[in-house]
């Protein structure tokens, strides 16, 4: 395999979680008597660009098919972080009637309901058909088509280029990284600004978040490797912010590199950080294995002295991250037997690859278990602010990454 964005050969191992289905292919009843596909679940760094990036094995439209259970307004902790940029974005380029904002990867509405309250005109960009059929029903127009050169250049051609783009944990999910990159550029305005948030690479690997790794993110970025994919485009960043969210993320505005914005000094302190840190060299990927052997090895010692001791575990949220945790774990029913969720779309479904059942939320109340295992820990304050009530009956709640934690 070589690089996705400078095609240099990729020899540096950055971690090997072994083998997996994809993280969001939940399956029903029926499809537990039928055979599951796993793929190998490893990434590499690049020595020249610095993009660390999995191995190539599975394609896009196998991962994000037609009923993708990931639907963003399930988390009104999300749904608050959107309408925030919403309102922010709005002043700050002085968007209005006479703009145009484009989404790609506009999930089920959950950012640009806020441009249609605002009666801004935009366009939502999404492949995945339950999901854009959700942001339909709130009366934005959307695509359902995967982002890239030639749909941008067709977009452009009918005169329909953006003021805006935005793309919200979209760009760690594009396999063709460049081909993504350079769309951004033709379906932007000359004068044109896009903004893409993404996990940093650099809290990923600080806080030992590897259960944000799974076939779905094709890219793992740093702001280092962001502005080499962006130049290669004609594109630059000229300013950045970091944020909390996934357990701490970047937002990026980006331009034409002819444009007239000026660099901000975010950008220079961003990329000195990194590279005080050393994260142009291979020795700060070298240690990352270890440390999350290690959070594996407390998460299973605590299943397993729970079901030595009678106790009852339940967990908390089917998210990806957890699909990556439990199965690099080896974790079944035995040791945890349900899971609750809020999204209609995944309760009945099962966990791929554990096959652990996914229940309503409100079944915690109902069974009051003796632990709550939040697997969405990026969320963990608003799934126990919930679950108050839980609480006052003795249950405490759990979170593995980056380390074992008990509430």
């Amino acid at each position: 395999m070589k690089c996705r964005h400078c095609h240099a050969p990729l020899a540096h191992q950055f971690l090997d979680l072994g083998y997996a289905p994809a993280s969001n292919a939940y399956l029903s009843e029926d499809d537990l008597s039928r055979p599951e596909s796993y793929f190998p679940l490893r990434v590499y760094v690049c020595a020249f660009c610095r993009l660390v990036q999995t191995e190539d094995c599975v394609s896009a439209a196998n991962l994000f098919q037609e009923n993708y259970a990931y639907f963003s307004s399930t988390s009104n902790t999300w749904l608050k972080h959107a309408a925030r940029y919403s309102a922010a974005i709005t002043r700050r380029l002085s968007l209005d009637k006479n703009a145009f904002v484009v989404e790609v990867a506009s999930n089920d509405g959950y950012l640009l309901r806020n441009f249609v309250e605002a009666a801004i005109p935009c366009l939502g960009i999404e492949p995945t058909t339950s999901t854009a059929e959700a942001a339909e029903r709130l009366g934005i127009p959307v695509l359902r088509e995967f982002f890239g050169e030639t749909l941008a250049t067709k977009l452009a051609e009918q005169g329909r280029c953006a003021d805006l783009i935005i793309g919200n944990n979209v760009y760690a999910h594009v396999p063709d990284i460049n081909d993504f990159t350079r769309g951004l550029r033709i379906l932007l305005k000359p004068g044109g600004v896009v903004t893409l948030e993404f996990p940093h690479l650099m809290r990923l690997v600080e806080n030992r978040q590897f259960d944000t790794v799974y076939h779905e993110h094709f890219s793992y970025l740093s702001l280092i490797a962001a502005a080499r994919i962006f130049a290669a485009a004609k594109l630059r960043i000229f300013d950045v912010e970091e944020l909390p969210t996934h357990g701490g993320s970047l937002r990026i505005y980006g331009c034409r590199a002819e444009a007239q914005y000026r660099e901000e000094t975010s950008v220079f302190r961003v990329l000195e950080e990194e590279r005080a840190r050393g994260m142009e060299t291979d020795v700060w990927y070298d240690s990352f294995q270890e440390q999350v052997n290690t959070i594996k090895d407390c998460f299973l010692e605590f299943l397993l002295a729970q079901k030595r001791a009678g106790k009852t575990v339940a967990g908390y949220g089917a998210a990806a991250k957890g699909n990556t945790l439990l199965n690099y774990a080896g974790v079944k029913q035995d040791l945890l037997p349900y899971i609750c969720d809020a999204s209609p779309a995944k309760v009945g479904k099962f966990m791929p690859g554990s096959h652990i059942p996914i229940l309503h939320h409100a079944v915690l109340a109902k069974r009051k278990p003796d632990f709550v295992l939040i697997l969405p820990w990026n969320i963990a304050s608003e799934v126990m602010a919930q679950n108050a009530d839980l609480a006052r009956f003795g249950t405490r709640f759990v979170t593995a990454v980056p380390r074992l934690e008990i509430v």
